[in-house]
């Protein structure tokens, strides 16, 4: 697929990388020119991915986080943020909203809040193998 930019970030599943990505993400779409309401929303999906990654993906131990950007043609932003986690048994299970395995203090929106902040939302998962959460959105031509 052709691209006119991209960037690739590795970085520890550390709590406090969560904001890292996301400010990364949001510095890479400016050059898009996005409106704050585009911004906002990509900035909520990234961190809503990255933190599933830090809480799920590595429950017990640190592990790494990929996350790719690339600007595609038609001004769509495309975001991939990749685990080497537990991976995720059933998907449609945990695209459910308030299905969380997380415990009381977490919602089970993740999932459900990058799908309506988002274009297109793809999820693939192996038990024991890790997670990829493919995003794009497609951003208003500004005048």
């Amino acid at each position: 697929m052709k691209f006119d930019n991209y960037m690739i970030l590795d970085f520890p599943s550390k709590s406090a990388n969560e904001a890292f990505a996301r400010s990364a993400v949001a510095c890479f779409a400016a050059q898009m020119d996005p409106t704050l309401e585009e911004l906002g929303d990509i900035r909520t999906a990234v961190s809503e991915a990255v933190t599933n990654c830090i809480v799920h993906a590595y429950p017990e131990r640190l592990g790494n986080i990929t996350l790719r950007c690339r600007i595609l043609k038609d001004n769509v932003l495309d975001i991939v943020i990749k685990d080497k986690g537990v991976g995720i048994p059933d998907i449609e299970q945990a695209r459910r909203p308030a299905y969380t395995t997380g415990g009381a203090e977490r919602s089970g929106m993740g999932f459900t809040i990058m799908e309506s902040f988002m274009t297109d939302l793809e999820i693939t998962s192996k038990p024991g193998k890790g997670t990829t959460v493919h995003m794009r959105r497609k951003l208003q031509r500004r005048q």
